[in-house]
């Protein structure tokens, strides 16, 4: 096959005639083969020639590196970039000039602390310092922001407490049971001659009302039985325990109904069904307590004591008539010389033998004789174990003023019933 058969019918037969009329290159002729180049060499310096073969105008000065618009060799027509074109270390220079920013002076380099001979500089020296150097300035990064790590404040002190306000000191005076508290002295605080003679004062009121007839004797009795429920509550700091009092007080007034519309005899099973039945009451009352195991156990125990106290107190109404006077002279008797400021012992002997001979001298007017002393010596002893009660743990003064002048005639009165119907 020919030549002419393999012709591309494009391409003209002269290689003259394949010239461009505008001067571009061939693009069918042979182009010499890739070579790879250095990306970091410099290029060679480039004849400035026009576009489409025209000459450059010489009016136009061209600065080194340029091409005859004014653009960087490896800058694209849009301020991109060509790749592999830019030097190392260099940065490209932009159409648009950006504001220049004022430099900040540089600070010279540090001198390193050792010379070349091993020796240490004196310059390097902290104290030879330039003043820069030793301030506690942060260090700063390439764009002037502070170490994350230096920047950092420093955790605050935690600052002081405030000391607690002082409780306001009263300036009243201190009662005798705070005043004897506050010194460790003995809890154990006498009545004291106000209460033994208000003792003395309910104990005649019984000594009068007895050969009277048992209804107007119930009248002491009943107030008597109230003092000594408010006091026995009192005593056992359990105030104002208004249904513990008035439960107690119900019993005595119940035992009083009873005694009267039964016989002397039958005084005892009064006093045992009252107290069946008050038990069961206060029982169920502590039932509604919603305070905890031990206040209602502490509850119970003084509803229960008061109870019984309230109904034994009843044993007045129940003896004859001439033992309450005697046994209402010997409590009376061995009260008030309690309260004389007599030492201990002492005391308690002068108050025994002071009621043994009240019993006596009530005995010769009631008839009873000589066994009045017997009777006046048991009602004092049981009057002095009453005041040792109401005087016991630092008590108040409204204390002594019931549980003082109540307990004394009310523990009596079971001496009272048992011994007048011994001594007939």
């Amino acid at each position: 096959m020919s030549d002419n058969q393999h012709r591309n019918p494009y391409q003209p037969h002269d290689p003259a005639a394949r010239q461009d009329p505008y001067g571009r290159p061939d693009p069918y002729a042979p182009q010499e083969p890739y070579v790879p180049q250095d990306p970091y060499a410099p290029r060679p310096q480039q004849s400035a020639q026009a576009p489409y073969g025209r000459p450059a105008h010489a009016a136009s000065p061209q600065q080194p590196g340029q091409d005859p618009y004014g653009r960087q060799y490896g800058q694209q027509q849009y301020g991109r970039e060509a790749y592999g074109q830019q030097q190392y270390g260099q940065r490209p220079q932009h159409a648009r000039q950006q504001p220049q920013q004022p430099q900040q002076p540089q600070q010279p380099a540090p001198q390193p602390p050792y010379g070349h001979d091993g020796h240490r500089l004196p310059s390097a020296e902290p104290s030879q310092l330039p003043p820069q150097h030793q301030s506690a300035r942060p260090a700063e990064d390439t764009y002037g922001r502070a170490h994350p790590q230096q920047a950092r404040p420093a955790p605050a002190t935690p600052a002081a407490k405030p000391p607690l306000p002082t409780p306001p000191v009263s300036s009243a005076p201190l009662a005798a049971n705070q005043r004897a508290r506050a010194e460790g002295r003995s809890p154990i605080i006498p009545p004291g001659i106000q209460p033994a003679a208000l003792t003395a004062g309910l104990a005649l009121l019984l000594a009068l009302t007895a050969p009277l007839g048992r209804p107007v004797l119930a009248v002491p009795v009943a107030l008597l039985q109230a003092v000594t429920a408010a006091g026995w509550f009192r005593l056992n700091g359990m105030w104002p325990a208004r249904q513990g009092i008035a439960l107690a007080f119900l019993a005595g007034l119940t035992t009083d109904a009873a005694l009267l519309a039964t016989d002397r005899e039958s005084a005892p099973l009064v006093g045992i069904g009252t107290l069946g039945v008050w038990c069961l009451l206060v029982l169920v009352l502590q039932l509604r307590n919603r305070s905890s195991a031990d206040e209602r156990m502490y509850a119970l125990t003084a509803g229960l004591t008061s109870t019984a106290l309230v109904v034994l107190a009843a044993g007045q109404l129940a003896a004859s008539p001439h033992a309450v006077v005697v046994g209402a002279a010997g409590a009376a008797v061995a009260t008030l010389a309690r309260a004389l400021p007599l030492p201990g012992p002492a005391s308690v002997g002068v108050s025994l033998v002071a009621a043994a001979g009240a019993g006596i001298a009530a005995g010769q007017l009631t008839g009873l004789g000589a066994s009045g002393a017997l009777l006046g010596l048991a009602a004092g002893g049981c009057a002095l174990i009453g005041l040792r009660v109401a005087s016991y743990d630092y008590p108040s003064r409204f204390v002594h003023l019931t549980a003082g002048v109540a307990l004394p005639l009310a523990l009596a009165a079971p001496a009272v019933y048992v011994l007048g119907r011994t001594l007939g």
